[in-house]
């Protein structure tokens, strides 16, 4: 196969920014001659960079998703570029805006204008490993083989991910970040409701419609510096952490050897700002990070992006590809928004377990009996013999044709590198005409979702994207 160039698109819907980028992706069998192919994205360029936008809003609770429309198709227009032009990338929407009344329908109709394949998504976890990645503390991690953590300190929330080998190691969100308390015309105008709760705790004078004191909201950003310093175990934990969790903290006692830092508060780091030029307390938030005893004492390294490490992240690192080795019969792509029902396959005893297994997972969607169309993920064999692919495929296919009509298509994503030989035994047995889809070479779980794009590589791989969607109230 030679080179197959796709374009790429990231847009990123942050608490106080908004963003896009587009990339090139180059696609190519890597394999010699002669050998399995194995399909790789062996580059990724970015070529356009859009103007950052602050977010638009109509209240505190609603987002403009109007003029966030009209920002988006503006910079396409800019760049010369059509939603058609595009094979893949991700819309996200992150931080505090993901909790906005209106965050679910703003994405899914971004969604629909980026392109067939350009995802939504919304979570902390999924925007974690997105930043971590744009900010290239993978690569660190890789290159160097040390535990490497990664802070996106935003506008809303503070993104932690941590890299061992160049690997996604652990994930964590604190309500931390710059636009917590707002200012204007020198007052305080709006302090949201951990840090109100925090400020009563300590009496630290910060009161909302009274004069915004420098001295005394350093007093409120040096401790919310020593939380994040607790949140990657640089010192002894509070219930301070914990009460400033999204979803959950670091669980891994793997110390930090290097730390990187990304997001709009990591962008005041690298350059002097008047402590309240942009109406928040980002700037205070940064320098407090940076006179804190604990972050002095530790390894940094420079971020390759800060303010842009998520959208970054969202265009370049949001799709994998599967293996080589596939197969399908469903012909209409993108499938979009599937939830994953994980179930156990990694030994000989799994096999006969399998429907009971199948079972489970497809009960936990229904609902009142309703036929849900979901993906079924499993680790699989390593390397299974003949007998044991048809014993698989059989226990599959009984088990979907007693649950399922036609209509619903048998979707299954594999760690293991057999989605071929167990897509072609499920074939011939395949007596009720369904589509059969089964990809190998991702790895995903119980409660994220996945999008399958059009075939590229002539048809030899598929574009995934696994994801989380979270809205809060």
């Amino acid at each position: 196969m030679s080179e197959e160039v796709i374009l790429s698109a990231g847009i990123d819907v942050g608490t106080s920014t908004t963003q896009l980028i587009f990339s090139r992706m180059t696609i190519k069998n890597t394999a010699g001659f002669g050998k399995v192919p194995k399909t790789e994205i062996v580059s990724k360029d970015i070529f356009y960079r859009s103007k950052i936008y602050f977010t638009p809003f109509l209240s505190s609770e609603i987002i403009d998703g109007a003029k966030v429309h009209e920002i988006i198709k503006k910079e396409y227009e800019t760049a010369g570029i059509s939603p058609k032009d595009l094979s893949t990338g991700a819309v996200i929407i992150t931080g505090e805006t993901s909790r906005k009344k209106n965050a679910k329908q703003v994405l899914e109709s971004l969604s629909d204008i980026a392109g067939d394949f350009v995802v939504a998504t919304a979570g902390p976890d999924l925007e974690s490993i997105l930043a971590g990645k744009g900010a290239g503390a993978g690569e660190i991690s890789k290159k160097s083989g040390k535990v490497v953590a990664n802070l996106d300190i935003g506008g809303g929330t503070t993104n932690i991910c941590y890299f061992k080998d160049g690997e996604v190691y652990d994930t964590a969100c604190l309500d931390i970040g710059g636009r917590l308390v707002k200012i204007e015309d020198g007052r305080i105008t709006y302090i949201a409701d951990k840090v109100q709760d925090f400020i009563n705790k300590y009496q630290i004078p910060v009161k909302i419609h009274e004069r915004a004191d420098v001295q005394h909201l350093e007093l409120l950003t040096d401790k919310m510096a020593e939380i994040l310093a607790q949140s990657v175990n640089l010192c002894k934990p509070t219930e301070d952490l914990v009460n400033f969790r999204t979803n959950r903290l670091i669980t891994v006692n793997d110390p930090v050897e290097i730390l990187t830092f990304s997001g709009g508060v990591a962008s005041c780091m690298d350059q002097e700002y008047d402590v309240l030029q942009f109406g928040d307390i980002g700037v205070l938030l940064a320098k407090s990070i940076m006179k804190n005893r604990y972050f002095m004492e530790i390894k940094t390294a420079h971020a390759m992006e800060t303010m842009r490490a998520t959208v970054i992240g969202a265009g370049n690192y949001s799709m994998n590809i599967s293996g080589s080795t596939i197969e399908y019969t469903q012909k209409d792509f993108p499938i979009k928004n599937l939830p994953i029902g994980k179930i156990r396959l990694e030994n000989e005893a799994d096999i006969e377990k399998i429907g009971t297994e199948m079972q489970k997972a497809i009960d936990y969607f229904r609902d009142d009996g309703e036929e849900v169309q979901i993906a079924l993920a499993m680790k699989g064999l390593a390397c299974p013999g003949f007998l044991q692919i048809q014993e698989i495929a059989a226990n599959i296919m009984e088990t979907y044709d007693t649950l399922f009509d036609k209509n619903i298509k048998l979707i299954l994503i594999l760690e293991a590198d057999i989605g071929k030989a167990l897509g072609q035994a499920l074939k011939r047995i395949n007596s009720k005409g369904r589509d059969i889809v089964c990809i190998d070479n991702i790895s995903c779980n119980s409660g994220d979702y996945i999008d399958l794009g059009q075939p590229i590589a002539n048809g030899s791989v598929i574009p995934v994207v696994v994801k989380t969607l979270v809205f809060q109230g």
